[in-house]
């Protein structure tokens, strides 16, 4: 057979790849083109107005198009916190950054911060909550206007005095899973503790928000937990990366995947939960024994009980969806902020003996030698425990910053706003502002002591942000902290593992340490027990 020449135009294998290569090729130029166009060009083309008002707020030179984007790159993770302190510094306690056309305006001025939080005008979460849509839809966190308002006087009861107590039990519980925890790594030279507390505080919220017992402390429920933990890890990814933010280019993405095989996890998992439980109900009123249930198992679901009676009474009020993203809501806010607050209050205590020893003090002297659970009301004589874990907050409050977006032109001090600006509070600045707090890097619990707190501005503090938005859980996160820490006091003297300098916090939606904080637990004489 005669060969084949080999510019014959035969529609060999190679002849294939030579006509798809060029359009290959120039589809992959034009993506990439398309990305880069999409990162460039602002998020927000504004009004001739809108950037002569934004320019006559003091804050760093601006580069054309990117804005300050390039300056808080440039500063890595670790360095935007002491870069916001510089800023403030030189730009005072009112100055702005500009993002790729996003006006982000930092306040750290009480009366302000007063005047803004204090007021219902001002309750639209900014841009950046966004991007937690699709795992918490439209729930307490992200809503606003009418939709907030109803749904945060529906979910207040939930908090109630009474509701509290019954979760008291759960709080102890946990906390006793995690003395197990850590007495199998007591005398280890140091101990990772953001972990071992994050797995606490998922018990605790699963528990209390859902009725569901995950016991992710003893390795159970592994698919769920991992599911809430990475999904947390995959929102911080994607704030940190600007190029992340359009909703098309995360989709592509390899993260924007992941997240989406992670999404049905975790709402698999709720909306059988939620389904259960309403099979329960309706098959206790079918049966005429719902007045049998054991009062405490009812409380003990109050969050979710609480959404499901609204549903059945109020057909249309509530649907599936609605519900579980509030559960979903709570699952967030209740285990991730808590868990990095108690992590920082051991860390602190472990720096601080004269202090952690005077809380262990405390603690003899309500349960003297027994062993017995706190109750609600030993929690509430845990005085001094409170002041150490207000005072941790203020050194290192759970969620450093948070914004709301204008949705009208404002007169601040004496600045006119835009609208569309997004206003940036930061508790983190606030808090260790030398002319509200003397000695602001020190660790002293006896600024929260009520004599020497009387008079100070009521906005001067705010880790749980303050005003109509204020965090409806702060009772409950006070509670639990209080029972966890009191629960490893009474068994554990904490020893420093690491110098403070070398915790470095990042400004995250959670304030973490860049690595997990080390503690060595030491235990305690069965006598102090």
């Amino acid at each position: 057979m005669p060969e084949v020449p080999p510019n014959s135009g035969a529609p060999t294998g190679d002849g294939g790849a030579l006509l798809w290569s060029p359009l290959v090729t120039a589809a992959w130029t034009l993506l990439a083109v398309l990305a880069v166009t999409a990162i460039a060009i602002p998020y927000r083309f504004t009004s001739r107005r809108y950037r002569q008002l934004v320019s006559r707020i003091p804050g760093p030179p601006p580069v054309p198009i990117v804005g300050n984007a390039l300056l808080i790159v440039a500063a890595t993770r670790r360095g935007v916190i002491p870069l916001l302190k510089k800023l403030r510094e030189q730009y005072g306690s009112f100055f702005k950054l500009q993002i790729l056309g996003l006006t982000h305006i930092m306040i750290s001025d009480v009366d302000m911060i007063e005047k803004l939080l204090g007021s219902v005008s001002f309750i639209t979460k900014s841009f950046d909550y966004l991007l937690l849509q699709p795992w918490l839809g439209d729930g307490l966190l992200l809503s606003t206007g009418g939709k907030w308002h109803s749904r945060r006087k529906l979910l207040t009861p939930a908090f109630h005095f009474r509701i509290l107590e019954d979760y008291v039990p759960v709080f102890t519980r946990c906390s006793r899973v995690l003395v197990e925890k850590l007495r199998e790594r007591a005398g280890d030279p140091s101990v990772p503790v953001n972990d071992l507390i994050t797995l606490c505080t998922l018990d605790v919220i699963c528990e209390t928000a859902m009725g569901t017992r995950i016991d992710a402390q003893e390795g159970k429920g592994v698919e769920y937990v991992s599911a809430v933990l990475r999904m947390s890890e995959l929102f911080q990814k994607r704030q940190l990366t600007p190029w992340l933010w359009r909703p098309w280019l995360f989709a592509l993405s390899p993260t924007g995947f992941e997240q989406r095989r992670v999404l049905r996890q975790l709402h698999a998992f709720t909306t059988r939960v939620i389904a259960e439980r309403r099979a329960e109900r309706r098959a206790a009123h079918a049966s005429h024994a719902s007045h049998a249930s054991p009062k405490k198992k009812r409380r003990l679901l109050a969050l979710l009980d609480l959404l499901l009676e609204v549903a059945e009474s109020e057909p249309g009020a509530l649907s599936l969806d609605d519900i579980r993203e509030e559960v979903d809501t709570f699952m967030f806010e209740g285990h991730d902020t808590t868990s990095a607050a108690l992590s920082w209050v051991i860390f602190l205590l472990s720096l601080n003996p004269k202090e952690q020893e005077k809380a262990w003090q405390e603690q003899a002297e309500i349960f003297g030698e027994s062993a017995r659970e706190p109750t609600m009301e030993d929690l509430g004589r845990m005085r001094y425990l409170e002041q150490v874990v207000k005072e941790a907050l203020r050194l290192y409050p759970s969620v450093p910053a948070f914004s709301r977006v204008l949705e009208r032109e404002t007169t601040i001090g004496e600045y006119t706003v835009p609208e569309g600006a997004f206003l940036t509070f930061s508790p983190l600045l606030l808090h260790r502002d030398e002319r509200l707090w003397p000695e602001p890097a020190r660790f002293r619990p006896e600024r929260f002591d009520p004599e020497e707190a009387q008079g100070r501005h009521p906005f001067a503090y705010i880790p749980f942000s303050a005003g109509p938005r204020g965090c409806i859980g702060q009772r409950f996160a006070l509670l639990e902290e209080k029972a966890v820490l009191s629960a490893v006091l009474r068994h554990f003297r904490l020893e420093a593992a690491q110098r403070e300098a070398d915790a470095t916090p990042l400004m995250e939606l959670v304030l973490r340490p860049e690595q997990s904080l080390r503690v060595r637990f030491v235990d305690r004489a069965p006598a102090h027990q």
